[in-house]
């Protein structure tokens, strides 16, 4: 039967065209200024590879003002690196990770895009990645080759790790967006269908590629990309009997060099497998091999000489295909069985779908359409208007757009210097204390009570001018205080339930010695010289049974409070003996592990910034310049640590609590903004060095948005402050830690920095606090 050659001219589908540049147009400008862009990237030979440099080229094309630092997985050491590459990363190699996290985090990168499949980096199922996407401080950006249906115990715990820590995940099908949301738990609002991009090529109906190969008639088949038994090709090579049995001339063109991966396991034994079988069933013949790996435009090339692809995969779940999106782009009547990615994209007749493993069917469907001229044309055009929406321009301006709602964006906050509303404080008081947590803005019961909340609240209200409902209050929070004193363990307790019920017997040591510290604090600055005394008098009986305890905040809390009371009652020789003990056993703590790692301990982990305050305190106030000195280098070392690019405040995550040397960004917790200001204070009175004023200011604004996702934290208006910042954003929840963290921290700016005159101050806080 004679073959119906194509028309040897080149169609165009204007409206499509016009319609797709039309809505680009109006598509506006880009507002991020650095991307780190992660993945394999070009000399390397995969289809990552690919896909992340086609990305690179086309951001650069469409949005030139954009800087891209691209961060590659490290290809064969032999070739050289595209100079596009920044920096790269070992697979194998978990320091590489986290040296390129750093390095990325140092860039002032406000967005980090994540290619990710599950082969290219190292771990079980690459969950070395993790160590990457964990330290990176600006908004993670995934794009996920790869969906699994049904992972396995490795596979599903890097996908929802990335879930948990990614800002926006970008998949190419529905199928992905569904499973990700189903089976991981991802937020239908952080995941975005954003398809394969694809070349925009004018549609070229008979390549002229085919004279120049003496394949002008002919026939063409072809299947494209790396060689390897998920191709599916010994099933299309036995459809090739019944083809060429009408088709004697039909040729079969398989493009693409074996799998990397297979090649060092076997060599080309799969290969040679399938050449035999085409000679065993008579059409090696028809059958040519290019065995190599093509750059874009010439696989473009490849593809447009053949008259129909073959998509024989067997594996169904298959989410994405490249060079499937391509043939379709460039208007290819397309064969493919029903994998994920074909039924999607070649729905609505834009191809042809055939029963996985069925020989016979492709051979049916490549015959109808070999014997059909108009058939074959229709669907061409079907398939190139198709590829009209996943043009690359197209397809970047969503990326873009996608990326540019999540994109860290520098903010000019202030530092308002207006007082927060007490009624944030005053909602999650009652006639026991204040309570620990809430559910959104909401006080939650459920967790009832604790010593810690109650003793931060008793220093707040110490420092507010007297009114009936403060020193009401007030005497709450002391009665907390006293009730959660045990004689038996000469402690404090520290949790209590909603129902008046203590759940220990003893509370932490950090718990005893903040009450320490708020006793301390009351005796200093309380207004009631009844309050001062009963303070004072609680603050000999718990530093009597604090004598054997030994962790370094525990000690630093009740440092502190000892040297509020002493401003108060100096001759105080419980004060005194305290403040001995915590200066000579901080000083005397120093982590040798690392000549860089000037601190107290091998890890940083909350509140932080007590230590070196403690130490510039017990100096000051004993007059011993040596600790005064090594507490100023230690907190001027830690807000070294706590600065992003550009001095933003950045403090230590609580996921790296407990982390030897390991500092991770997130959740970023209020208590460390107020830690941070407070020990700056102090070292402001110590040395009056405006470098310190500066650095109190920014953990201030940390909590009015100047963070590291530009969101404020906490609200001057209602009060109230949320309970921390997280990959994502804002953790809502409003509770008593948080919210009275910013309440000291204002007080802490405004007594020392901001310096208000007393009498405006003491009228605005009287006023409020009567209505």
């Amino acid at each position: 039967m004679k073959y119906d050659g194509e028309d040897r001219f080149v169609p165009r589908f204007p409206e499509d065209a016009d319609e797709i540049t039309s809505a680009l147009e109006r598509t506006a400008k880009s507002r991020v200024g650095r991307v780190a862009l992660i993945g394999c990237f070009r000399p390397r030979r995969c289809g990552i590879a690919t896909y992340t440099a086609d990305v690179h080229d086309h951001l650069r094309r469409e949005y030139p003002e954009t800087a891209i630092d691209v961060y590659a997985m490290r290809a064969d050491p032999a070739q050289l690196g595209d100079p596009a590459i920044t920096r790269e990363i070992e697979a194998d190699d978990p320091d590489s990770y986290r040296a390129a996290a750093a390095a990325i985090n140092a860039s002032g990168a406000e967005v980090v895009w994540l290619q990710h499949e599950f082969g290219i980096f190292g771990g079980a199922a690459g969950g070395m990645v993790l160590d990457l996407i964990d330290r990176v401080a600006a908004p993670l950006v995934v794009t996920l080759h790869t969906v699994l249906a049904e992972p396995d115990t490795a596979q599903r715990r890097v996908m929802e790790r990335i879930v948990q820590r990614a800002s926006r995940l970008i998949v190419m099908s529905e199928f992905g967006r569904s499973a990700l949301i189903a089976l991981y738990g991802a937020r239908p609002s952080d995941v975005v269908t954003i398809e394969h991009g694809t070349p925009d090529r004018t549609f070229v109906a008979h390549s002229p590629l085919r004279a120049s190969l003496g394949l002008v008639d002919r026939p063409i088949l072809s299947t494209f990309g790396l060689l390897g038994p998920g191709k599916g090709l010994e099933i299309a090579i036995r459809a090739l009997p019944a083809i060429t049995a009408r088709y004697p001339d039909v040729l079969y063109r398989v493009v693409g060099a074996t799998h990397p991966n297979l090649l060092a396991a076997e060599g080309e034994q799969y290969r040679e497998s399938l050449k035999a079988l085409a000679a065993e069933l008579g059409v090696g013949a028809n059958l040519a091999w290019d065995n190599r790996f093509l750059d874009t435009e010439e696989l473009l090339d490849q593809i447009e000489l053949c008259d129909i692809y073959l998509a024989p995969y067997p594996n169904l779940a298959q989410v994405t295909s490249g060079t499937l999106a391509y043939a379709v782009a460039l208007g290819r009547a397309v064969v493919s069985t029903p994998f994920i990615h074909a039924r999607e994209l070649l729905a609505g007749d834009v191809g042809v779908l055939v029963p996985e493993n069925d020989s016979a069917a492709i051979a049916g469907a490549v015959l109808d359409l070999l014997a059909s001229h108009e058939g074959r044309r229709a669907l061409q055009a079907r398939a190139y208007r198709r590829g009209r929406r996943t043009a690359w321009p197209h397809i970047i301006r969503q990326s873009a757009a996608a990326i540019d709602e999540v994109a860290f964006h520098s903010l000019s906050v202030p530092a308002d210097r207006t007082a927060p509303a007490l009624a944030g404080v005053w909602a999650l008081c009652d006639d026991v204390g204040i309570l620990q947590h809430g559910c959104g803005s909401v006080p939650d019961r459920a967790h009832g009570y604790c010593l810690d909340d109650n003793a931060r609240a008793l220093m707040l209200f110490a420092g507010l001018p007297a009114a009936p409902a403060v020193d009401a209050q007030m005497l709450r929070f002391a009665s907390f205080i006293q009730h959660a004193w045990n004689d038996e363990e000469a402690a404090f307790r520290n949790f209590m339930g909603y129902d008046r019920r203590w759940l220990e017997a003893r509370g932490s040591d950090d718990s005893n010695g903040r009450a320490i510290w708020a006793l301390g604090h009351c005796a200093a600055h309380v207004q009631s010289n009844e309050l001062a005394r009963w303070a004072a008098g609680w603050f000999h009986k718990a530093a009597r049974g604090f004598g054997k305890v030994r962790s370094p905040r525990a000690v630093a809390f009740a440092t502190l409070g000892a040297g509020e009371l002493l401003g108060r009652f100096p001759r105080d020789e419980a004060a005194h003996a305290l403040m001995q003990r915590g200066g000579t056993l901080l000083a005397g703590l120093q982590s040798d592990d690392d000549a860089d790692w000037a601190w107290f301990e091998p890890v940083l982990t909350y509140d932080n910034a007590r230590l070196p305050q403690a130490l510039i305190v017990a100096g000051g106030g004993l007059g011993v310049d040596e600790w005064h000195r090594a507490g100023l280098q230690k907190l001027d070392w830690l807000c070294e640590r706590q600065a992003a690019s550009g001095g933003r405040f950045r403090p230590i995550g609580s996921e790296g609590f407990g982390r030897d040397h390991d500092n991770l960004p997130f959740d970023q917790q209020p208590l460390e903004a107020w830690a941070t200001i407070d020990a700056c204070a102090a070292a402001y009175r110590a040395t009056g060095a405006a470098a310190w004023r500066d650095r109190a200011e920014a953990a201030w604004r940390w909590f009015l948005g100047d963070n590291d996702r530009a969101v404020a934290i906490a609200s001057i208006e209602t009060g109230r402050c949320c309970d921390g910042l997280t990959p994502r954003g804002v953790n809502l929840n409003v509770g008593a830690e948080s919210t009275l963290a910013f309440h000291l921290a204002y007080r802490a700016m405004d007594t020392l920095f901001w310096r208000r005159g007393a009498r405006e101050d003491a009228g605005l806080a009287h006023a409020e606090l009567q209505t």
